[in-house]
């Protein structure tokens, strides 16, 4: 019985070569970036509001509740089937518009519309040196699959690729509205 004990906790602390104890997926992170023609409060002043995210071209409409205030919560839909289609609940968690930049979480994951869970995700809007704003999108999330061997769908791969191509498509959507900074 003690030298189970003892091969257990040594196995948990990886002294024992061959007894590495399997883990789970690793938080992943997603930042990215784009420069616009328009000056910070008018880039803040198209994507800042919590509740309106129609700047987004995958957004078809959206519902909320509790404006920009912590906790509020919208339903972005994805198609025009409205609460039959493609649908995503989100949260604000941290919002601060004289710094243009808020913070929100997916409030129930639905890994068929976007392959992952836990997902947070940071938007900010910053001066650029020279004229311009700086939009900064940044996420952090598990895989769709929690446990080990995912299926190729809900893999590390897929989560990464899913959120970045959200993030690019609303960022490439920005720089249409308002111009890419020269």
């Amino acid at each position: 019985m003690k030298r189970r004990h003892f091969l257990m906790t040594a196995a948990a602390a990886g002294l024992v070569p061959g007894m590495a104890l399997a883990h789970g997926p690793t938080r992943q992170k997603v930042t990215v970036t784009t420069e616009v023609a328009a000056d910070p409060a008018e880039v803040w002043a198209a994507v800042g509001d919590f509740q309106d995210m129609s700047w987004h071209p995958a957004v078809v409409s959206s519902t909320g509740e509790n404006g920009n205030e912590i906790d509020a919560t919208r339903d972005l839909y994805l198609s025009d089937q409205g609460a039959d289609g493609p649908l995503l609940k989100e949260v604000l968690y941290k919002y601060d518009a004289e710094k243009m930049t808020y913070s929100y979480r997916i409030r129930e994951d639905n890994v068929e519309v976007l392959p992952v869970t836990n997902y947070s995700s940071h938007l900010t809007v910053k001066p650029r040196d020279g004229g311009g704003s700086i939009v900064e999108w940044r996420g952090a999330f598990y895989r769709g699959y929690p446990n080990n061997d995912p299926p190729e769908e809900l893999n590390d791969e897929a989560a990464i690729a899913a959120v970045t191509a959200v993030y690019q498509a609303g960022l490439d959507a920005l720089v249409e509205r308002f111009g890419a900074a020269s």
